[in-house]
């Protein structure tokens, strides 16, 4: 994909799924080969990798490479051509903390794309550019459970779910990224070419059968219960870690009575749903003592606690240790090796 391309003007108009990718300033590679690689297996015979069934473009409204949040470029193919030339506009996300992941050309061309009923789709971070160039509005946009705070944050008159792989609404589509792009691009080929097609790419790429949308995205929990509800509460947790919900909140949400959460909770893991947050809570702490420089204040704050005093008390009785011993035991390990 580094190879050098002349830059194009139209699409064809002959293929069963037309798709251009618009990739954000540090977008994910993994994302953008997936999706590619299951339409390029899709689309042909064998392993010949000709567009064929299947046709994409990377598009820019400049010639320039696109720099990978891995650090390697991926040159364009075409220019930001009539949105109605494909089937769907995939915005491929990436970086979060950059000083702009989507150019101005970029945002205008999704709301013209919008404006012309072309589908727009956001993988990976690209919820967030979606919603930037306000075409989420009433929406649900799907994100990935470790960006959930930050989409809620910039975004808090949106709806955010985390509970899932992707979510197809028609012309808008967002998905959590990873691996889950891979069982996208099978809904999108499936409903463009066949079932044999979409099953095919999976196959190739060593993946098993592709998963729905509604499937849940796998968590920084260990799983602890066959039960779906169980399951479903502990991702609702993790995704509100900042802002906790009550356990009277999650019942309601899953369509249950509080009564029964704690039942199923008490069964499948012996402790309490409120219990269960806190470690939760608390583990989510530790890995940003261990992985940034925040405050221990800024901490206890970003994960739902009172105070700093009543985090730290928490904290010593679920790991044994303060806060601040756990964060000099790191500072004492990187300094040896």
């Amino acid at each position: 994909m580094n190879g050098k391309a002349a830059i194009s003007t139209k699409a064809s108009r002959t293929s069963n799924l037309r798709i251009g990718f618009l990739l954000a300033d540090g977008f994910t590679l993994s994302a953008l080969s997936l999706f590619i690689d299951a339409l390029r297996l899709a689309g042909d015979e064998g392993d010949r990798s000709r567009q064929v069934r299947c046709e994409w473009r990377i598009l820019s409204f400049r010639p320039d490479p696109i720099r990978s949040s891995a650090g390697l470029t991926i040159e364009p193919t075409a220019s930001l051509i009539d949105p109605t030339s494909f089937d769907y506009i995939v915005v491929v996300g990436g970086l979060l903390h950059i000083k702009e992941q989507m150019s101005r050309a970029g945002l205008s061309y999704l709301q013209e794309c919008a404006e012309a009923g072309v589908p727009v789709v956001g993988v990976c971070t690209g919820s967030f550019i979606l919603a930037r160039a306000g075409l989420m509005a009433g929406r649900r946009s799907c994100v990935s459970w470790f960006h959930c705070d930050d989409f809620a944050a910039e975004f808090p008159d949106h709806d955010v779910d985390a509970d899932r792989l992707f979510i197809d609404d028609g012309d808008r589509i967002t998905c959590a990224g990873g691996g889950g792009v891979a069982d996208l691009a099978a809904h999108l080929i499936r409903r463009h070419l066949d079932a044999t097609a979409a099953q095919k790419s999976m196959h190739i790429l060593q993946l098993q059968s592709a998963r729905l949308g509604s499937d849940a995205q796998p968590h920084s929990m260990p799983a602890i219960s066959d039960d779906s509800r169980v399951r479903r509460a502990i991702l609702l947790m993790e995704q509100s870690v900042s802002r906790p919900m009550t356990v009277d909140a999650i019942a309601l949400r899953l369509k249950i009575s509080s009564r029964q959460l704690e039942r199923l909770f008490r069964r499948a893991t012996g402790a309490s749903p409120a219990s269960i947050y806190r470690q939760i809570r608390l583990r989510h702490a530790r890995q940003l003592l261990l992985l940034t420089e925040k405050s221990v204040t800024d901490i206890a704050v970003e994960t739902g606690f009172c105070d700093a005093g009543h985090f730290a008390r928490q904290f010593r009785a679920f790991f044994g240790e303060a806060p601040r011993r756990a964060r000099a035991a790191r500072d004492d390990a990187a300094s040896a090796a």
